[in-house]
């Protein structure tokens, strides 16, 4: 089993930034990379934000964020990747974006290091493909908010070999994390389950049967959910759920896993939820609304 001692973080947006948090937490040296400093100032103050929070609490003292700031190393280059020993890539959720940035990767990084990706739907077999070293590419999907929650999806492809797997149950343990191993099918667990509850609740807003308040209510109140599912897509991002759910009508070809012409249209019109103030709920004034 291999000995992770430095961590690279690819993409300082939401996931990445949460996944580089508890990186730092758990004693890593962390190198985050994106191609934009403003993402990367954007990602650290977020960070920052998170540990201020925890030390009004008085959960951890000022000395220990300022331990965990110096193992962090901000970066607009992937050629940091010469100095680690497991790479996260936590970029948009682009088949094409993600294997060519796991093509750059594999000609940059140590024939020892691990290559793993924090999609939420597509194939690791696939990403693997592009490398040379398809034994030591894994797929480790995070939950959003990653400081929070607990769960990561591990997944194996065809050729991931057991002590890169070992491996990254260690680190997954060491960052605080449930691990669950998952086969590498279209979507995984979590969004196989997820993303069709999603799509068909917004088939429920498309076809009149309630508002989106209205459905929310029911799984929240009826069902113990604690956020409804309409609510939860415009937490995530619509454009990230159309992605999923396009991954997962392609990969099955099976029509229950069609997208919902409403949530295409939204994503068209550039209401992509939280991120963009408008999706299923008006995030601009605070009212709701479907």
């Amino acid at each position: 089993m291999a000995d992770i001692k430095q961590i690279a973080v690819i993409g300082a947006g939401q996931m990445g930034n949460g996944i580089a948090e508890v990186s730092l937490s758990a004693g890593y040296s962390v190198y985050l990379m994106d191609q934009s400093k403003d993402m990367l100032d954007r990602g650290v103050a977020k960070i920052e934000h998170n540990w201020n929070k925890l030390i009004s609490k008085g959960r951890i003292t000022e000395q220990e964020k300022s331990t965990k700031l110096a193992n962090l190393i901000t970066t607009t280059t992937l050629e940091a990747v010469c100095d680690v020993d497991l790479v996260i890539e936590a970029v948009v959720e682009s088949k094409q974006i993600k294997e060519e940035l796991f093509a750059r990767l594999d000609a940059l990084a140590p024939s020892a290091t691990i290559l793993a990706s924090n999609t939420s739907s597509l194939p690791i077999t696939a990403l693997a493909a592009v490398t040379n070293r398809a034994d030591r590419v894994i797929g480790m999907h995070f939950m959003n908010p990653v400081p929070v929650m607990k769960l990561v999806e591990v997944i194996r492809g065809l050729g991931t070999s057991d002590e890169t797997y070992q491996t990254v149950l260690e680190v997954s343990k060491k960052l605080g994390k449930k691990s669950v191993e998952v086969n590498d099918f279209p979507g995984f667990i979590s969004n196989r389950i997820l993303m069709p509850m999603i799509n068909e609740a917004i088939y429920a807003v498309y076809e009149g049967v309630a508002n989106a308040e209205a459905i929310d209510d029911v799984m929240k109140l009826g069902m113990n959910h604690p956020m409804g599912p309409l609510e939860l897509a415009d937490f995530i991002g619509l454009d990230t759920c159309l992605s999923i759910m396009e991954t997962l009508y392609e990969g099955f070809a099976d029509s229950k896993y069609r997208p919902c012409p409403l949530l295409k249209k939204y994503v068209s019109a550039g209401w992509l939820g939280r991120k963009s103030n408008r999706g299923f709920y008006d995030y601009r004034s605070g009212n709701r609304w479907s």
